[in-house]
């Protein structure tokens, strides 16, 4: 497993830090936290001390496309959300966050939830996602990665398969809360497939693959 280094340039304590456990630390409960991962001490050191706009966001550059694929799939909309969720195991302990694609900036974090799926946490955060949008009275389009999440979104149900129990009833009161929005709220904003394999990993991808 590559090892990996962690700046928080804002959080409780920003630096340089060797662990995910330690900047996960930094970052929970700080609105607005930045922070990004690198694969060398030295990198992460440079870019403590530099602007972290320079870092940020830059996953969400096209790879090499060709002239046709950019007349047909596009660039990414840089005033947008992205979503994502991660989850170590299956089931496993969950957590699912929201990013503003442009300025990397975490709008919503939530985690972590035991005996879990990650195709859960990708629903609720692209339902949360709609949410944020819709209490802020903003229009903008949502970026997800899954096609599971998209669908149980659009059928406003999530079809999980999972068993419930007393370890994950909060996840299970989550969804029903979720799937009650999704049947009595009006969406104005689109919900739109990341394609990564153009654009790099969402911006919401917890980067620890």
């Amino acid at each position: 497993m590559k090892r990996k280094y962690y700046v928080v340039w804002a959080g409780h304590h920003p630096g340089v830090y060797e662990t995910w456990m330690e900047c996960k630390h930094q970052i929970e409960g700080f609105n607005g936290a930045v922070y990004k991962s690198f694969p060398t001490l030295e990198l992460a050191i440079k870019a403590f001390q530099d602007d972290p706009k320079k870092y940020l966001g830059q996953d969400v550059r096209p790879k090499a496309m060709t002239e046709f694929q950019k007349a047909v799939i596009g660039l990414p909309i840089m005033d947008s959300i992205a979503v994502d969720a991660a989850c170590s195991g299956n089931p496993g302990n969950l957590e699912f966050r929201g990013v503003h694609v442009k300025s990397g900036k975490i709008l919503f974090q939530r985690g972590i939830y035991p005996e879990a799926t990650v195709n859960i946490g990708e629903f609720l955060a692209l339902v949360l996602g709609l949410i944020y949008l819709n209490r802020n009275e903003l229009t903008m389009p949502v970026y997800t990665d899954s096609k599971t999440a998209m669908s149980w979104v659009r059928n406003k149900r999530a079809k999980t398969q999972l068993k419930r129990t007393p370890q994950n009833e909060e996840l299970f009161l989550m969804i029903e809360k979720a799937e009650k929005w999704l049947k009595t709220n009006p969406n104005h904003n689109k919900v739109i497939k990341w394609e990564t394999a153009y654009w790099g990993e969402i911006p919401a991808d917890y980067n620890r693959k």
